[in-house]
């Protein structure tokens, strides 16, 4: 097997969500650091153009979105499971914690005090040119006011302490699943909003299993470089097996774009490769990266074919 690389920076919490599902799955990894704000030109070689992080690289393949980079460890290790046959709910309550509970927990994170910890020591031009940077990246997007998101955040932890009251170690049960990881890295980041953590820490339960799951780790990472990962997708002899499945609206070797649609809605355009209920592959080509393959989930993104 191809090593796995994770494009990624220290402070995003899905880049968290990735580093712990790796050490759940005791993954040995390659760590490439990326620019917190654009221009990401290593990120931008691979992707065509999405700039969500993280994103994973096994070769020339290259995995966007996190529900679809679960997938793909899951494939490449089986056990522990992120999915258990028995917790068949959990993809749903994982989608759930990406989305509502990730964007209540970011306007209340961000109100000042927690601003204020999240970027201690960070010259103000530093926050100034975040700001400006996620601007448009959310352009478009009713987000939640503070008052707003403080209600509905206490409203949501309580549900989740109420689940974990019973004793049980994960939020379905006696198994982690996929469901525990999207919870988990969105109350990590909570914890960085220094005075404001403690909207979590008030709750026994959900409190001590953000510490069980913090306490996987991370795997075993190894420091590569943007250039270093570039000339592992030049050098690839093949890519993962793909195929477009028929009566799903497009055929293999169309143009088309995919774009998310909740945010960053940067469409990646390319030749498709793959189709099926779950994923979406473009075959694309760059100067730096060579042929890749960029890998999508269905659900968040949209397909569209390219007029000529």
């Amino acid at each position: 097997m191809d090593s796995l690389i994770l494009h990624h920076y220290d402070g995003s919490p899905f880049s968290e969500k990735v580093r712990l599902m790796l050490g759940y799955k005791r993954l040995a990894w390659h760590s490439v650091k990326v620019p917190v704000i654009m221009p990401k030109p290593d990120v931008t070689a691979l992707t065509g153009g999405y700039r969500k992080t993280p994103i994973v690289q096994v070769g020339a393949d290259v995995y966007c979105d996190t529900a679809l980079i679960a997938q793909l460890l899951e494939q490449l290790a089986p056990t522990p499971p992120l999915f258990p046959p028995n917790e068949a709910l959990a993809p749903l309550l994982a989608q759930w914690a990406d989305s509502t509970l990730f964007w209540t927990v970011i306007p209340y994170a961000m109100q000042p005090a927690g601003a204020a910890t999240l970027f201690k020591g960070a010259p103000p031009e530093v926050l100034k040119a975040f700001m400006a940077d996620r601007a448009p990246f959310t352009a478009g997007m009713r987000r939640q006011t503070a008052a707003d998101a403080s209600v509905n955040l206490a409203a949501y932890l309580g549900w989740l302490e109420a689940q974990l009251a019973d004793g049980r170690p994960y939020l379905l049960g006696f198994e982690a699943s996929i469901a525990d990881f999207a919870v988990a890295h969105c109350l990590w980041y909570l914890r960085r909003a220094g005075p404001l953590a403690d909207i979590v820490t008030r709750h026994v339960h959900l409190h001590a299993w953000l510490d069980r799951l913090l306490a996987v780790g991370h795997g075993t990472p190894e420091a590569m470089t943007g250039e270093q990962a570039l000339a592992v997708a030049r050098a690839a002899p093949s890519h993962a097996p793909t195929a477009v499945q028929p009566g799903l609206g497009f055929e293999a070797g169309q143009a088309v774009s995919v774009t998310p649609t909740d945010y960053g809605m940067d469409p990646v355009a390319g030749t498709l490769v793959g189709l099926s209920a779950d994923e979406v592959v473009l075959a694309r080509d760059d100067e730096r990266a060579g042929r890749v393959h960029v890998h999508f989930p269905r659900r968040g993104f949209q397909i569209q074919q390219e007029t000529a």
